[in-house]
């Protein structure tokens, strides 16, 4: 029966996406958690030049899903990144999880996982290029397997620009590391050496410059337990892109020290994952990720938003230190 619901549900967002997309020319002045009530895990956000944000997630609606918003909150079902035809298969009987949407040389450019649960050694990374946000998107498949390039758990990729190059920051749970991609952010650049740059405690990693340091925001904990997950969003900073990143009291993240930032509440729990962070026309900066709904968890990780803001010495924080879960003010943009 939660198949057909889920089904139905999609199937109305479709017919919504159509209906509502060209009417959605007012941004929300308020909003309250969740802004999409059905799966939607480890997202990953992209504005593209039709002023639409696009927001892309791990499969449980198969062949990855892409919805679009003016602001951030008001989100419409619009595509699937692949077709049963084109959907990516370097290993044939795994998911695509943890996307990561990036513009390159004219290019979207979609960077995903592949694995199975415990498929450590055989999981890896891919990407895949449109024209348009909302695909179709050509996949140019492997660009490394966890057995090939000597990472355990090569899963959850985040492209990071620094001085005009690409580079692929990844990894869970068996360390995070990075390495220099090419000029088109297609594969790795011939010669390249992995720098581990993180320990064994994160996955999720998302490294984001404010003022004079670097953060890199994680995931810690189970993610995927219904009500028993753990997930919770940390970070540490460094003023040097490639660290050392430390938290708080100074310990290191290459030694598993992290401060939080996103934890569990009486709503929602298992929350992380976040995206990008997105600026809005206020100089606001704003979060999504995923989490349970205590209440509802059958409808799976469903999509959270949240302000990041920033503290007298600089590291973020999110109000009372978990998802908000009564009415806020909305994200502003003129559009």
């Amino acid at each position: 029966m939660k198949k057909y619901v889920n089904l139905f549900v999609f199937v109305f967002m479709i017919g919504a996406c159509l209906s509502q997309g060209r009417a959605q020319t007012k941004s929300a002045v308020s909003y309250k958690n969740p802004v999409v009530d059905i799966a939607m895990p480890d997202p990953t956000v992209i504005k593209a030049a039709d002023g639409y944000f696009y927001v892309y997630a791990t499969e449980s609606t198969r062949n990855v899903p892409i919805m679009k918003s003016k602001d951030l909150v008001e989100w419409t079902y619009c595509n699937t990144a692949f077709t049963n035809k084109t959907r990516p298969r370097f290993e044939p009987k795994a998911g695509i999880w943890a996307p990561d949407i990036n513009y390159i040389n004219g290019k979207y450019v979609l960077y995903y996982a592949m694995s199975v649960w415990g498929g450590e050694q055989t999981c890896g990374i891919g990407v895949a290029t449109a024209d348009s946000p909302q695909g179709p998107f050509t996949d140019h498949g492997k660009m490394f397997r966890s057995n090939e390039i000597g990472v355990q758990n090569s899963i959850d990729p985040s492209l990071l620009q620094y001085e005009g190059r690409n580079y692929l920051v990844w990894g869970s749970f068996r360390g995070i590391y990075v390495i220099e991609l090419t000029a088109d952010g297609l594969s790795i650049m011939p010669g390249a050496k992995k720098k581990r740059i993180a320990g064994t405690a994160f996955e999720a990693v998302y490294i984001h410059k404010h003022d004079d340091y670097y953060y890199m925001f994680a995931s810690i904990g189970s993610c995927c337990r219904g009500v028993k997950s753990t997930y919770k969003v940390v970070v540490g900073r460094s003023k040097k892109v490639w660290g050392p990143y430390k938290d708080k009291t100074g310990k290191p993240m290459l030694k598993n020290g992290y401060s939080l930032v996103i934890g569990a509440n009486d709503h929602f729990v298992g929350n992380g994952h976040g995206s990008q962070i997105i600026q809005d026309d206020a100089g606001q900066d704003w979060l999504l990720y995923h989490g349970f709904s205590r209440s509802t968890p059958e409808n799976g990780r469903i999509l959270l938003l949240d302000q990041i803001k920033w503290d007298q010495e600089g590291w973020p924080y999110v109000e009372g230190g978990s998802p908000s879960y009564e009415t806020q003010k909305a994200p502003v943009f003129n559009n």
